[in-house]
């Protein structure tokens, strides 16, 4: 796989993160009131519908486009717009409420509060429709375990892992394909059962918690697996991020690689 850093006006990006993650729990352009329901067909076991509305609220805060103070649509309507019932809308705002995220004022209405850092099953990733914000989903294109090939860097004690390639939605818009490798001594997947967020099967599956990651930024080449529908040719530039992901050890047990089309994604780390 070919790829460089940038050099030029930016150079070279390394972000690092170091979040532990509190929670256990796990195509039009839309707005905070556009409808999420019903996933993509490749996602072996999606989110329940509340916690998608849950999460796609959590991310319209984080990128500013519901503003602290603001009164959120009437419940009947914003259940309408996002293909759902009241009651399964009001578990969403319900788990706004106990992150500290939202003021429920009876009589009054529902209202934003982006004081506090948002906490999200979707908090490390990092990429983001250019107008801010977005729901992630993702179509599972295969997974297997398999022998680590050569062109993979040093991760993990075993010579064998687990590699997902998934094709990456924001708002059911694709936006990047991935190439995911988890060690297979961090333990057994079943991988008939993996939900589009793999951070929240790790947890599920083998107790395992994803605490921190680095993030090398820069440009690579579509590769010859990504579907038509990411929209890019194969060996198009486009966006590239390479991570190592930890748990609770000193070596990192996931490694994968992010192809991402920056005509309709932006890749944001917010410093607070």
């Amino acid at each position: 796989m070919v790829h460089q850093f940038f050099r030029a006006k930016i150079g070279q990006a390394r972000l690092l993160m170091d979040t532990e993650r509190k929670t256990a729990p796990l195509a039009n352009e839309a707005g905070p009131d556009a409808p999420i329901q019903g996933g993509n067909k490749g996602a072996h076991s999606a989110l329940p519908i509340y916690m998608q509305i849950s999460e796609f609220l959590i991310r319209e805060i984080a990128a500013g486009r519901l503003l602290d103070g603001e009164r959120l649509a009437p419940e009947r309507e914003l259940a309408k717009s996002h293909g759902t019932t009241v009651r399964t809308l009001r578990k969403a705002l319900a788990e706004l409420e106990k992150k500290g995220l939202l003021e429920r004022v009876q009589g009054s209405g529902n209202y934003v509060r982006a004081n506090v850092a948002p906490e999200s099953i979707y908090a490390m990733f990092r990429l983001e429709l250019t107008t801010g914000g977005g729901l992630p989903t993702a179509d599972i294109l295969s997974s297997a375990e398999v022998e680590k090939p050569n062109d993979l860097p040093d991760f993990g004690t075993s010579d064998r892992g687990y590699r997902f390639r998934r094709l990456r939605y924001l708002n059911r818009i694709p936006i990047a394909v991935e190439e995911i490798w988890m060690d297979c001594d961090a333990g057994a997947l079943n991988l008939e059962d993996i939900s589009d967020s793999l951070y929240r099967s790790y947890q599920l599956q083998l107790g395992l918690r994803v605490l921190r990651a680095e993030d090398r930024v820069g440009i690579g080449s579509v590769p010859e697996w990504a579907p038509n529908t990411f929209g890019k040719a194969h060996r198009a530039p486009v966006g590239f991020i390479e991570r190592f992901s930890w748990a609770d050890g000193l070596a990192p047990v996931e490694f994968s690689r992010t192809w991402f089309d920056t005509d309709k994604a932006l890749y944001v780390q917010r410093l607070i």
